[in-house]
């Protein structure tokens, strides 16, 4: 049987990562770095597309070798998981940005466009929007409020599955516990097969991270606005999500640096970091919980997962409830292109948005 060729695409605020997968084997992957004026012509998305079809050339793989085309799911209505055919109507939401404004929308615009001139298949595979959750989580205090979530869903769902081949069961047979530590943390119960809960990072719900403020008292958050700190939501967001954590707490977001810090004598620092493992593990905690105590791995990933330092602060806390299994790293390239090879294969079937 012929090994599929599929084009993986993946865009940043100020990058463009392409690759082509040949089975599960890449090819080749190439991150293209652009600058802000590269990014301010009149047509940006123009602009990545042409660049793409030269790294294709260069490479020596024409667009007209690639089977299917894996994009990176931008921000979109609640769907359930899964690996989706990007459509028109699914196009429609991201250049609207119906759901909000995000540098992935334009993966999937870009690869819709060349799937349409070379008439080659297009997906996106479990994207940020995917909405899980069992009704009774949706609830909170506040009537005129109804929990919805964004969050790591393509690496979570990837490293769930990736685990659950590793020990020759099915994801849809096991209850898991995967967190993904990085510039934003979400930790998800998995039951059998369903994200049945989550945090939703970007609105404020779980740990502190080494940028995100994470869960605050309202009243403080009150008090910030009747007092004029900040002018709008805008600005109040990326204080939140963008220098809170470590940037607000020691003036940066890189966790080797902590590290360094911590290894000189930084009594802040270590405190801030390990603080951050505690509230990770609070997390992990409640997720047992969700699940009923019924638990058959917690699996830590993400870039942060790497530093064996904060995992084992992580695992002391944990690893009574069942075994801890690290994934360090995103793998967002991969796990793109072997959801849709689950798709080519007759594994699983396209869902329709």
């Amino acid at each position: 049987m012929k090994e599929q060729n599929v084009l993986v695409l993946n865009l940043g605020s100020t990058s463009t990562k392409i690759a082509i997968y040949q089975g599960q084997n890449p090819l080749f992957v190439e991150t293209l770095r652009h600058t802000a004026e590269e990014l301010a012509c009149d047509d940006p998305i123009g602009f990545r597309e042409k660049k793409v079809m030269e790294i294709l050339e260069e490479k020596g793989h024409p667009i007209e070798k690639v089977d299917a085309i894996a994009a990176r799911g931008g921000l979109l209505r609640p769907i359930e998981s899964g690996t989706y055919e990007i459509n028109e109507r699914m196009v429609e939401d991201l250049k609207s940005e119906r759901y909000g404004s995000h540098a992935s929308n334009g993966t999937g615009i870009i690869g819709y466009e060349l799937g349409q001139k070379y008439n080659i298949p297009v997906y996106t595979v479990n994207p940020t929007s995917v909405d899980e959750l069992d009704e009774i989580a949706r609830v909170t205090g506040r009537p005129e409020v109804r929990r919805h979530v964004n969050w790591h869903a393509l690496n979570q769902k990837a490293v769930a599955i990736s685990y659950a081949e590793s020990i020759g069961k099915k994801y849809e047979e096991l209850n898991l516990i995967v967190a993904h530590i990085g510039g934003g943390t979400t930790i998800g119960a998995h039951a059998k097969g369903r994200t049945v809960e989550v945090n939703s990072a970007l609105e404020g719900e779980g740990p502190f991270t080494v940028e995100r403020a994470g869960r605050l008292p309202y009243s403080a958050l009150a008090n910030s606005f009747l007092n004029d700190t900040y002018d709008n939501m805008e600005s109040f967001q990326k204080v939140m999500n963008g220098k809170s954590g470590a940037v607000a707490h020691l003036g940066t977001n890189s966790g080797i640096e902590i590290g360094k810090r911590i290894e000189a004598g930084d009594a802040k620092a270590a405190l801030f970091y390990e603080a951050m493992a505690y509230q990770i593990s609070r997390d992990i905690g409640a997720a047992v919980a969700t699940l009923s105590g019924k638990v058959d791995a917690v699996l830590l990933t993400g870039g942060l997962a790497y530093d064996k330092r904060l995992t084992n602060w992580i695992k002391d806390r944990v690893d009574f409830v069942a075994p801890v299994v690290i994934y360090p790293g995103e793998n967002e390239m991969e796990a793109l292109a072997f959801g849709v090879l689950r798709v080519l294969e007759g594994q699983e079937k396209a869902k329709q948005y």
